[in-house]
């Protein structure tokens, strides 16, 4: 095929549209309370079990997905969360319901920038259960979610429960972007307006493994390979930089 042919055989292919599943509605309020404004950040947990969505400065608002997608089914595209009768019910936390997703809210103490899920269970089995972890002494069947902060800092909590297992402190401004290594090891990396890259093993109750530098700017976002070894960083400059992390 010629060159000259790809512009026309693309403009052909009709656009493609997307559906509506459902909306989530953060509740309103002041400037200065803490939800009501926008929405920065988003996460499915790896499994599927969880949503996870900023609702404004400090909130954030853990979702069992498959409860939520079944309200959508049931009560239309919208599911406010002051709404009457379309509110998620709350699942007891004992004895056969210990594990099952509930209903969370979380206030992180400052404004919300970034979300990751992490599991000690690679991405690609990641439907397992029975999780045996090694640091951490939670039990079975646990779930991490990251949260990055206004001030630098990064909130890790139980996912099942809400409650905060660690408070991680050495970035000096804003943390963009969290990711968790797909393998499994439970290995968490930070992205920053301070420059720098932060590398966390999160069983070893969070020791802070590397500080990787090289972007001259802010940085922005930071993703891994699917094998876990390369860790590809951008930011506030036209360059793409790449890190061998084994």
């Amino acid at each position: 095929m010629r060159c000259t042919d790809l512009p026309s055989r693309i403009s052909s292919v009709p656009p493609a549209r997307s559906r509506t599943v459902g909306e989530l509605l953060a509740p309103t309020s002041p400037f200065d309370k803490k939800c009501g404004r926008e929405n920065w950040t988003v996460a499915f947990a790896p499994d599927g079990s969880y949503l996870a969505w900023s609702q404004g400065h400090r909130i954030v608002k853990l979702v069992p997905w498959a409860q939520c997608l079944n309200n959508f089914l049931l009560h239309g595209t919208k599911n406010g969360t002051n709404a009457a009768g379309t509110r998620l019910p709350r699942q007891s936390s004992e004895g056969s319901q210990k594990n099952r997703p509930c209903e969370h809210i979380i206030d992180c103490g400052d404004i919300v920038w970034s979300l990751a899920f992490g599991s000690s269970v690679p991405e690609k089995q990641s439907r397992c259960v029975n999780i045996e972890w090694h640091r951490f002494k939670f039990g079975q069947d646990q779930l991490l979610l990251a949260t990055g902060l206004n001030n630098g800092r990064i909130k890790i909590w139980d996912v099942y429960t809400g409650k905060l297992l660690l408070n991680l402190m050495d970035h000096t401004e804003v943390v963009r972007d969290l990711t968790f290594a797909p393998d499994g090891s439970l290995i968490l990396v930070s992205a920053s307006r301070d420059k720098t890259l932060r590398v966390w093993d999160l069983k070893d109750d969070g020791n802070m493994m590397k500080v990787l530098r090289g972007h001259p700017n802010w940085v922005y976002g930071c993703a891994f390979s699917p094998d876990s070894s390369i860790l590809c960083s951008v930011g506030a400059s036209k360059a793409v930089v790449a890190a061998i992390l084994v």
